[in-house]
């Protein structure tokens, strides 16, 4: 059987990554016409606090498509220019904390559960146990904020950003880890980006043997390229055939870069050929 059809596997669209030729209001909708029932994104707005007007046309872009919001990003700055969060910035700790509500205001109006908090680059100039310590609390607050409703807080390792200090599921679990220890929040899990991980040489399925525990939300894209599966050699089937055989039930995002002009000919292929 052809893993990427398994009727366990449940895919979501990251809209802010994919249908970049149509504006980001008008990308709920061009899911729902590929046939997909469930998105995710980046955080969406141009600040960390938008006007009430803007998150509402979010909002309603999302309703209206008659989607499933399934993940969102906090806040994590200018990202084209390198930004990876802002959570572990001393100077932009306030900037996170009221992104908090406003992320997870969204979260409660669309029925969302999973946040994902990207960690920040270390930055030169401030000791990184600094940034560390200040990542903790943040991390501690969103966690609690997202409890309220229900949710849990993603902790990614990213690649292609050599400033940002999370790059394995291990550096990532042992922040998860410390939260837990020093805080006593528990509702922070681990992204595992199968991309991310083996483009920064983590040995990913040791990796989500070792931490399929505390998976909280899984993403997939090949490489080299970050394109669709099966674009590169990476064995994402064979990964994620061992997520679900060890009960992951969660979504898969799809968040590559498209490279063909149907980005989910792949994926219609699996279907025809289970």
């Amino acid at each position: 059987m052809n893993i990427f059809a398994d009727s366990r596997l449940r895919y979501t669209v990251n809209c802010s990554i994919l249908f970049t030729d149509v504006p980001l209001l008008d990308r709920p909708q061009r899911a729902k016409d590929a046939g997909f029932d469930a998105v995710e994104f980046w955080w969406p707005f141009s600040n960390p606090v938008p006007s009430d007007a803007d998150v509402d046309a979010f909002v309603s872009s999302v309703r209206d498509a008659g989607v499933q919001l399934t993940g969102l990003n906090f806040a994590a700055g200018d990202m084209p220019a390198g930004d990876r969060g802002i959570l572990s910035d001393p100077s932009q700790a306030q900037a996170f904390r009221d992104n908090i509500d406003v992320t997870i205001g969204i979260g409660e109006q669309l029925g969302t559960r999973a946040f994902n908090a990207l960690y920040g680059n270390r930055i030169d100039g401030v000791d990184p146990l600094d940034q560390d310590e200040v990542a903790i609390e943040n991390l501690a607050a969103a966690g609690r904020a997202a409890a309220k409703i229900g949710g849990v807080v993603l902790v990614e390792p990213v690649s292609g950003a050599p400033a940002y200090p999370l790059k394995s599921a291990a550096g990532a679990v042992a922040t998860i880890r410390r939260v837990a220890r020093e805080q006593d929040v528990h509702n922070l899990r681990l992204l595992a980006d199968l991309y991310h991980l083996a483009v920064n040489g983590d040995a990913v399925a040791a990796a989500l043997e070792a931490h399929h525990d505390l998976i909280g939300h899984v993403q997939i894209a090949d490489s080299p390229g970050r394109g669709e599966p099966g674009t590169g050699s990476l064995d994402l089937g064979g990964q994620l055939a061992a997520l679900v055989e060890r009960g992951y039930d969660g979504y898969v995002g799809l968040e590559y870069k498209p490279t063909q002009p149907d980005p989910f000919a792949w994926l219609e292929l699996a279907t025809t050929t289970k």
